[in-house]
């Protein structure tokens, strides 16, 4: 299926490995220019090595102000970012009882205000256009919070509600806006999370088995294509059937 995007552009955050690299290379097998950030010069080279064409970036897109120099970063590198992928790592783990008050901050700066600047870079010159995606890059756990995790999850869920807001607010000027929930996936993460051996964490999927990497980032992909220019707003599990609710 051709997906439209031969000749867009994209600046994909978080790219140096996992779900992100994976986005990124899916991009630019459609004919996308990508530009990719991560925070480490020698890792972020070497994930471009593995994507045709690819503009590696040196960003921490942690705090709103490196967030926002990735965005304009790739702006000069590209000529413009038809295609946005907000995509960050995740704070520490922790409960209510063992996360102090002042962690909270730098969670929300991680997981929920750097998409919005990130956003506040991006869309208006999208909206000026007539043609824009965002695409963001959040956790399963907003839909079902997972134990330990209270800062992502807090996290997450604040910008799955911005990320809402922000898609009918810019539906009419051809921009969507859209999220996609991974839940586990074979990342260099996840193998380190369980010693190298991932058996007992698709033990743990409906499915059966942990997800491709690769098959996330056709997902996201498609929807940056013109085929999903109707899908708005949509929070979209990605999880093997993980996701227990009903909605």
């Amino acid at each position: 299926m051709d997906l439209g995007l031969e000749g867009r552009t994209a600046a994909v955050a978080g790219a140096s490995s996992g779900l992100g690299f994976a986005s990124a290379r899916a991009l630019a097998a459609e004919g996308v220019r990508v530009a990719i950030c991560g925070r480490d010069r020698a890792r972020i080279d070497a994930a471009a090595a593995r994507i045709e064409g690819a503009v590696p970036l040196v960003a921490d897109v942690s705090t709103p102000e490196g967030a926002v120099g990735f965005v304009e970063a790739a702006v000069d590198a590209l000529g413009q970012v038809d295609i946005l992928v907000p995509n960050a790592g995740g704070p520490p783990p922790g409960t209510f009882a063992s996360t102090p008050l002042e962690a909270y901050a730098p969670a929300l700066g991680l997981n929920l205000l750097s998409t919005v600047a990130m956003c506040r870079a991006a869309v208006p010159a999208m909206c000026e256009r007539g043609w824009g995606r965002v695409v963001a890059i959040t956790s399963v756990a907003v839909r079902q919070p997972i134990d330990t995790l209270i800062l992502s999850n807090t996290a997450r869920a604040g910008v799955t509600g911005f990320l809402k807001t922000l898609a009918r607010e810019v539906a009419g000027r051809g921009v969507t806006v859209n999220s996609v929930q991974p839940g586990l996936h074979a990342t260099e993460r996840l193998r380190q999370v369980y010693g190298g051996d991932i058996g007992p964490a698709a033990a743990t999927v409906p499915a059966g088995v942990v997800g491709d990497p690769a098959d996330f980032g056709s997902v996201v992909a498609f929807l940056c294509s013109e085929h999903a220019r109707f899908v708005v707003g949509a929070a979209l599990p990605v999880d093997g059937g993980t996701y227990q609710g009903l909605q």
